[in-house]
């Protein structure tokens, strides 16, 4: 969508409610997966940006630090996904930490992961509790959030999970929404239970229907039926009629974009390595809210 198509859908947002978009599409962590054309399509992004690098069940977390290490060298800030499951034990979570430390990487987000088989690691609180006994060289590290729930965690043990691993992080990430009324739900109570952690809100990129589905045969029969079991809401979206705009997303939260309480400070946008098309939408859209 060019800037100039944009004029009908934005006429009627405040100028508060645009500034409020233009401030968090000015803070985006760009989440790809390790794949082949990853290092391609990080070429399209601002020089220095924030990428973040999943962990794969399928390829393990050594495809995930060999990819921050090569984006890491191109001048890219790095934030790779340390999961849980797939750490074996400690000596190869402190082999992670160590090349993570070798690498100059500062950020980290930490998540559970969907390994079958997991290690000495369970969750993601175990693997925080372990990092911080071992040392780690993260000045900043992020966690997940589901605004919507989890399809097999209970939303009473998510909550919970939260407090416990606050003393631990610097940020939420939450999963991929598209309920404004959600996320401000979430958030809302989220703050009224004392979890004070900044929000960056986890959106979509964009691309042609199919993407997500051939991103999800391309990780591995088994991720592709958890990533899509867990995110049915977003396969029906993207590839309903017309495909989306995550800017809707944005100004359907309008000016509580900006509201100190709920604590947004940014985007944690799910490229499916379409990073191209992605940032061409975030510029594009930032032009047209700036007229």
């Amino acid at each position: 969508m060019a800037s100039s198509d944009y004029a009908g859908r934005l006429e009627g947002l405040s100028q508060s409610t645009r500034s409020a978009i233009a401030q968090v599409l000015s803070k985006v962590r760009f989440e790809i997966i390790p794949l082949k054309n990853a290092v391609a399509q990080a070429g399209h992004l601002p020089r220095g940006a924030v990428i973040t690098v999943t962990a794969s069940p399928n390829k393990g977390m050594e495809a995930t630090m060999d990819l921050a290490a090569e984006l890491a060298e191109s001048g890219f800030d790095v934030t790779p996904h340390l999961s849980a499951r797939l750490h074996r034990d400690r000596a190869h979570l402190a082999a992670t930490l160590d090349k993570a430390a070798e690498l100059g990487i500062r950020r980290a987000f930490v998540v559970g992961g969907d390994h079958l088989h997991p290690g000495e690691f369970f969750d993601g609180l175990s693997l925080l509790e372990a990092m911080n006994e071992i040392g780690h060289p993260f000045e900043e590290v992020g966690i997940p959030a589901y605004p919507e729930g989890h399809p097999v965690i209970p939303d009473a043990k998510l909550e919970q999970a939260l407090l416990d691993k606050q003393p631990y992080a610097h940020h939420l990430a939450t999963q991929m929404c598209f309920d404004a009324g959600a996320i401000r739900s979430f958030l809302s109570e989220a703050r009224r239970r004392r979890i004070g952690l900044p929000a960056f809100l986890g959106v979509p990129g964009v691309g042609g229907r199919m993407k997500l589905l051939q991103i999800s045969a391309r990780i591995g029969v088994g991720d592709s039926v958890r990533f899509l079991s867990k995110n049915a809401k977003v396969v029906t979206k993207l590839l309903g009629p017309g495909g989306y705009d995550p800017g809707e997303l944005l100004e359907g939260l309008g000016d509580r974009l900006s509201d100190p309480v709920m604590a947004i400070q940014g985007l944690h946008v799910y490229t499916f390595n379409r990073c191209e098309a992605t940032e061409a939408w975030r510029r594009e859209y930032l032009e047209a809210l700036s007229q």
